[in-house]
């Protein structure tokens, strides 16, 4: 099942540093999802300022559950206080986006 995240950082004077710390430990995280093609793609959101301020995920897990317990419990952008606000949407992307395994 593909799910739609769009994750929206916190805004406090902390934010910023706060994803820069755990910035390597989530694209580590995201390579062996994407690796395995469970992590189809991806993109920073940047504010007006061209900063980054939160994240588009497409991904394929099995179910919301098994996102929760293999990804997002474990996300060091949830563990590390980065995204505020995160909305979770089930999700269907073209056969051709869908990764070479997945079609």
């Amino acid at each position: 099942m593909q799910f739609l995240i769009i994750a929206y950082d916190d805004t406090d004077a902390g934010a910023l540093d706060r994803r820069l710390a755990a910035r390597q430990a989530h694209l580590q995280g995201a390579l062996a999802m994407y690796e395995r093609g469970e992590w189809l793609y991806a993109s920073a959101i940047l504010n007006d300022a061209g900063v980054m301020a939160g994240s588009m995920i497409v991904c394929d897990f099995p179910s919301r559950e098994a996102m929760q317990k293999q990804w997002l419990d474990h996300e060091p952008y949830i563990t590390g206080k980065v995204w505020k606000t995160i909305h979770i949407h089930p999700a269907q992307v073209a056969p051709f986006c869908a990764g070479k395994n997945k079609q």
